[in-house]
C-alpha cells in the first residue's frame, strides 16, 4: 500500500497536527446515507486506519486537534459529523472543538480546509461544490503558514469543546 500524503505528514510531525473544517456539507457518500437511515455502524471497525494513524501519533506526543466552523442551525451533514465525533475522533486521541460560523464573522480564515503540521506545513482540502474533495495542495510558504497557524488559533481560542457543544 502506498501511503498518502495525509499518512505521511501524520508519521513525520513533531508537535501538533491541527486541522480546520469550514464546510457544511461534505461528500455524500454510502456511509452519510446510512447513518442517516439509522444504519449506526462503528467507526472504529469502519475507518480503523484513522482511529490507528491518529492513536499512535498521539502516542508519540503529537497533538492533535480538529476545528469545526458550522452555520446553526447544523445542517444533517454537521449532526452526522457531531454524533461520530466521540466514537471516532475523540475515541482516536484528537481534541475537537466547534465553532459556530456566527461567532467567526471578525476573523480572517483562509479559503480552503487545511491541514498544519507543526507549524512548517499546510495541507489544503481542495472541494467541488457538492462536497466531493477534487485534490490536494502542500504548501510550506511561511506567509501562507503563518495566515493558517493563526487562523487555526483563533479558531480554536473561541470554540467550544467538544463535550460541551450542543448542535442547534
Amino acid at each position: 500500500m502506498t501511503e498518502t500524503a495525509i499518512e505521511g505528514l501524520f508519521r513525520s510531525a513533531r508537535h501538533t497536527a491541527r486541522h480546520l473544517e469550514m464546510r457544511d456539507a461534505y461528500a455524500l457518500d454510502d456511509d452519510y446515507r446510512q447513518w442517516t437511515a439509522g444504519d449506526r455502524f462503528d467507526p472504529a471497525e469502519r475507518w480503523p486506519w484513522w482511529i490507528q494513524l491518529v492513536s499512535t501519533t498521539v502516542a508519540r506526543g503529537v497533538a492533535v486537534q480538529r476545528a469545526r466552523v458550522v452555520s446553526e442551525p447544523v445542517s444533517p451533514y454537521v449532526r452526522y459529523e457531531y454524533e461520530l465525533t466521540g466514537p471516532h475522533n475523540v475515541k482516536a486521541g484528537e481534541d475537537v472543538r466547534w465553532l459556530p460560523r456566527k461567532q467567526a464573522s471578525a476573523l480572517a480564515l483562509p479559503g480552503n480546509d487545511f491541514w498544519l503540521f507543526d507549524n512548517e506545513s499546510v495541507l489544503f482540502n481542495h472541494f467541488a461544490g457538492d462536497g466531493t474533495m477534487t485534490g490536494e495542495e502542500l504548501v510550506t510558504d511561511p506567509a501562507v503558514v503563518r495566515l493558517c497557524a493563526s487562523a487555526f488559533v483563533s479558531v480554536w481560542d473561541r470554540a467550544v469543546p467538544h463535550e460541551r457543544y450542543q448542535p442547534l
